[in-house]
Order: structure tokens, then sequence, then C-alpha cells
């Protein structure tokens, strides 16, 4: 691992502040929480919704947001190979323009995952209750919730342990998919007819504006593969993993994002019921005539949402944690015992929780707000990352080169296009009824956590 050097010291209180969590995750943990964070429970569950609107079309707006999404991991990479930190990009954007920054992304991001979490619960309930009819939906949440808040605040290593084994099964789960579809597109599985090109005819069958609301899915569907950047930190070689997860990043949008998408749309006319009823995974293998494949994909569902609601736990308890030992947050947040955040990994399990139970007591009005305020978090801090890596990428070759293991393509270009490609998709976001909402919401957040932020960094100049 690179030594630290004096001309680039990391913030005041981060090293301190960090110090006392253990390094208990593997390569082979960070490798595979690199792989099968890239198959989110987004995938699939929400890209239905992003077929039925653009058709076969929904293959481009994957691959434009993919194009997107691997310029912002290798900004994020460069900069948390140059300073690994469980903070990640809050960490980052503290660095490039002061705490205000730091504040502003690290708590956004916060608030987001917690939420998802609680959501992640609610869509696994869902599915166990599908199964066994006439047991509560919260019961299960709870289950969930006690299971990976014990995990998380045992051992990182237990984290590490159960995304491993859910990664395996996600990505042997989706490889098979994918065999199994290039196999019936080809017409070679047996027992089916290859539908040949004659359900991607109508391409567009929404125009420009179906495209665009598929567009818009597909950005959101990709949130969370920052984690690993989070992980790396605790693990015996942050550098390595985090330059293995990048470089390995485009290959796996490309295959597993893009490509399934492809297959689904081939195999599946576009506005079929059951690709929004059922999820397009399901309705896929359902319509391949593959005895009890859709149950077994459900299964793989279920996981998927698991395993979210496990990293997101872990995320954002490391958020927490890395955002009060930089002076940010309660102070009781950073109390570490067998390196473990134990009080940020209960309060953000709580949290979480806490947003189921305002899905039942407050459906119309607290838990619709909440859900519209982290509509566009992802946004803020993509910015956040590319901005911060403008900054960064400078001072970093003239005050420590030896850091830069991973280098951003054609910089500062490239960086410059993803920046215009963001503020695009607020632009479209904001032309959208569906997403305008999500969008105001959002920056009224942001600006009331940056304001917060830049005001304790008045306070804490002057003291």
């Amino acid at each position: 691992m690179p030594h630290r050097t004096t001309a680039s010291p990391a913030p005041p209180t981060e090293q301190a502040g960090e110090a006392p969590l253990s390094h208990g995750l593997k390569q082979r943990h960070l490798s595979m929480i690199a792989l099968g964070g890239v198959i989110g429970a987004g995938l699939f569950v929400g890209s239905g919704a992003g077929i039925a609107a653009a058709g076969p079309s929904i293959v481009v707006a994957y691959a434009v947001s993919g194009v997107l999404v691997m310029l912002v991991m290798r900004m994020l990479g460069e900069m948390s190979a140059a300073y690994p930190s469980s903070g990640s990009f809050s960490t980052h954007a503290e660095r490039a323009f002061g705490p205000w920054a730091g504040f502003t992304a690290g708590w956004s991001y916060w608030v987001l995952l917690c939420t998802a979490v609680g959501l992640e619960g609610m869509g696994a309930a869902k599915i166990v209750t599908g199964w066994l009819p006439g047991t509560p939906q919260w019961l299960w949440v709870a289950l969930f919730m006690v299971v990976f808040c014990g995990t998380n605040l045992a051992a990182v290593k237990n984290f590490g342990e159960f995304e491993f084994w859910f990664a395996a099964l996600k990505v042997g789960a989706i490889s098979l998919f994918l065999v199994l579809g290039v196999l019936a597109v080809t017409g070679v599985l047996p027992g089916t007819d290859s539908p040949g090109t004659s359900h991607l005819s109508d391409f567009l069958p929404h125009g420009g504006q179906g495209l665009i609301v598929g567009l818009l899915a597909s950005v959101f569907a990709y949130g969370g593969l920052e984690t690993v950047t989070i992980a790396a930190a605790e693990s015996q070689d942050p550098v390595r993993g985090v330059a293995s997860a990048v470089r390995t990043a485009m290959w796996r949008i490309a295959l597993f994002y893009i490509g399934s998408m492809a297959v689904i749309v081939t195999l599946v006319p576009w506005n079929a019921p059951e690709v929004v009823d059922k999820g397009p995974y399901v309705a896929t293998l359902d319509h391949l005539g593959i005895p009890g494949a859709g149950q077994l994909m459900n299964v793989v569902v279920l996981v998927a949402l698991l395993s979210a609601m496990n990293a997101n736990i872990y995320g954002s308890s490391r958020i927490a944690y890395s955002l009060v030992g930089r002076g940010q947050g309660p102070r009781a947040l950073a109390k570490v015992s067998g390196g473990v955040p134990r009080t940020a990994v209960a309060v953000s399990s709580v949290f979480g929780f806490g947003c189921v139970l305002l899905s039942y007591w407050r459906p119309d009005d607290v838990f619709p707000w909440l859900l519209n305020m982290i509509g566009a978090v992802i946004l803020v801090v993509w910015i956040f990352i590319a901005a911060a890596q403008l900054r960064l990428r400078r001072r970093l070759e003239r005050e420590a080169p030896d850091r830069l293991a991973v280098r951003m393509w054609g910089f500062p270009w490239l960086t410059w296009a993803a920046l215009a490609g963001m503020a695009a998709i607020f632009v479209l976001m904001a032309r959208q009824p569906g997403t305008r909402v999500q969008l105001y919401s959002t920056g009224a957040m942001a600006l009331v956590l940056a304001a917060a932020g830049y005001a304790w960094q008045r306070v804490r100049v002057r003291a």
C-alpha cells in the first residue's frame, strides 16, 4: 500500500477517526463484492418499468447510462486508490472543497442508503409472503433487519462472507440466464424456436419520450456500485482492491446489464404485461417454458434484495462513522468496538426500519415525501465525485504522483463530458412530471445540508 506523504495530508480528524476499524475483508470478499455489487436489486426489480416505457431501445438507454457510470467509477477509483477511506466520495469531496462538501455528499447518501434498506426489506418480504400467504410483511422485514444488523454488528468479515455468497449466487444465476437466453435467441435451446428480430421491429414504440423514461430508469438501476470503494478501506490491500474493481467495471456492466436487457427484449415482447407484473427475468424464463425457472429466479431476486440490505447497512454505517470521525456528526456514532462502529450500524438499521413503519403509518404524505427526497441523491453524489476528481487529480500530479495507481481516462475532457451528461439528466428529470418532484425534493435536501455544513464549517474555523 502506498505510503502517505506529508505533501498531501488527510483531513485533520480522518486518520484518528478511522484507525480503529478492522481490516477483516479479504481480497476474495472485495473481488466478489465488486462483481456482485453490479447485479443490484434495481436490475431485477426496476428494469421492467424501463422496458415498458422504452421498448427494445432500453438496450440503448442502459448502454448510454452505463458509459456514464463507468466514467464515474473510474473517477472514484482514482481517488479511492490514492486515498483509501471508509468515507469514500464524502472524504474526497471534503479534501477537494472543504467540510461542507463532505457533509452534504455524506449525509445525503446516508439518508439514501438507510431508506433503501427499508425499501429492500419490504421488497424481500413481499416475495416471501407470496410463498407464505397470511404472514405479515412487517414481521419478515423485522426478521431480515435483525439478521443483517446482527451480522454487521459482530464483525466486518461477517458482512464480507454474506456478500461473497450472495454475490456468487447472483453471478451464477445471471450467467446461467444469459447462457440460456443466447441459446434461445440462436434457436439452439431444445423445445424453443428463435424469435429472430421479430420483437425488435418496434424499436422506439413511444418515441424519444419513451427512451428518455427508460434512460432515467436505467441510471438509477446502477446505484450501489460505490460500496466497493467504501469496503476497500477495511480490506487487507485497499489499493489493489479498488484498482481491480474499477478496471473490470466495463465488462461487468456490458455483460450483466446491457447483455441481459438485449436478451430479454429479443425473447419477450416489450409490451407483455408479465414483464412489469412478474419482472423481466422471471417473464423471460417463463416464456421459454423452463419448468420452475421462474420461481427459481424469484429466489435470486430475493437474494439480490437481501444482499442490497446487507450492503446498505454496512455502507450507511461506514459513511456515518467517517463523517463523525471528521467532526461532522454526533460523537456517539464514532464509538468502535471489535473493529466495528456498532452504534452507527444500529442507528442506520433503526432509521431503515423507521422508513418501513412510515410506509404503514403515513403512506400518503410522509413516506412519499421521503421517497421523493432521495430520488436524485445518486446524481448529486456523482457530481461531487466528478468535481472532486477534477480538483484532486491536479493536486495528485503535483504533490504525490506515485499515488495514481488508477488514472481517469482522457482527463480532463472525459470528466467534463461526464459532468455534462449529469447536467443533461437533471434537465430531463425536470422535464418529466414523474421525476420533477424527486429532483426538486432532492435539490432542497442538498441545499439544506450544504447550508448546514457550511455553517458548521464556519463555526469550526472560528473555534
